[in-house]
């Protein structure tokens, strides 16, 4: 009894667009609770530990390799699945493993980013729809002022431009929760997969024997042999590509925000 009496108070303050605003207003929530669970299930790297783990593999063991492939290619973790392709792409070429990363990278994107397209129309079109309820509102509302004899008193007036408010301002209601929610899990999106990115394209030199610092300067603590055992003059030519056995340790996540 309830529910009725609730859903006819909104149809008489919402009008022909009452529906409209009602799917759009259902159709949010539900996107934004979708996208919701979806960063609760994928907002954590789990960087660290990963990085341990790959401390102590050795890039010329296949079998070492080969196992940590078969141990973590079934995780639900993006970044250990990156890492997992670009171990199985190791005998290629560091381009066609780039290549592979930017690809893979694209539709982990179409993943983080589902449904905000969806939300940005529901935000511009609730507010148009809302507006539209408002013009016709208006229109009924002189329609029966033409119509009555006399005088006309404030407060009719004022119940019949309240009742055309009301779809503008459901509509708003609509619209900002939606644009903020697709803003907030773009921006969300781009972070973690920049910091994807950055750990994949660390991990991509890790494999070719490439190493260096935040400086640009190829580290001598964690290489074997460092640049300036090598005469090296210009610091701009900082990535040397060592021998396998001068392979450095893998580190990309220290200073990842």
């Amino acid at each position: 009894m309830l529910n009725l009496e609730f859903f006819s108070s909104i149809h008489a303050q919402l009008g022909l667009m009452t529906w409209p605003l009602t799917i759009l207003s259902v159709l949010m929530m539900m996107l934004i609770i979708e996208r919701l669970i979806f960063v609760a299930f994928n907002s954590k790297t789990n960087s660290k530990n990963l990085q341990r783990e790959l401390d102590q593999l050795s890039l010329k063991d296949d079998s070492q390799l080969a196992q940590y492939v078969a141990a973590h290619q079934h995780d639900k973790n993006t970044l250990s699945q990156g890492l997992c392709m670009l171990i199985s792409h190791r005998d290629f070429t560091k381009s066609l493993r780039e290549e592979a990363v930017s690809i893979w990278l694209q539709k982990k994107r179409r993943q983080f980013t589902s449904g905000l397209k969806l939300l940005n129309i529901i935000g511009v079109l609730s507010p148009l729809i809302g507006l539209l309820g408002t013009v016709l509102g208006l229109i009924d509302m002189f329609k029966g002022l033409s119509s009555t004899q006399g005088a006309i008193s404030p407060s009719e007036l004022a119940d019949g431009l309240g009742l055309a408010m009301a779809t503008t301002a459901a509509g708003l209601l609509i619209a900002l929760p939606a644009i903020a929610a697709s803003q907030l899990f773009n921006l969300w999106a781009d972070k973690t997969l920049a910091k994807i990115e950055y750990i994949l394209n660390h991990f991509n030199l890790h494999l070719a024997g490439v190493s260096f610092n935040d400086n640009g300067i190829c580290p001598a603590q964690t290489c074997a042999t460092p640049c300036a055992a090598q005469n090296t003059t210009d610091k701009s030519q900082h990535c040397q590509t060592h021998s396998a056995n001068d392979a450095p340790r893998f580190n990309p996540t220290e200073n990842v925000a």
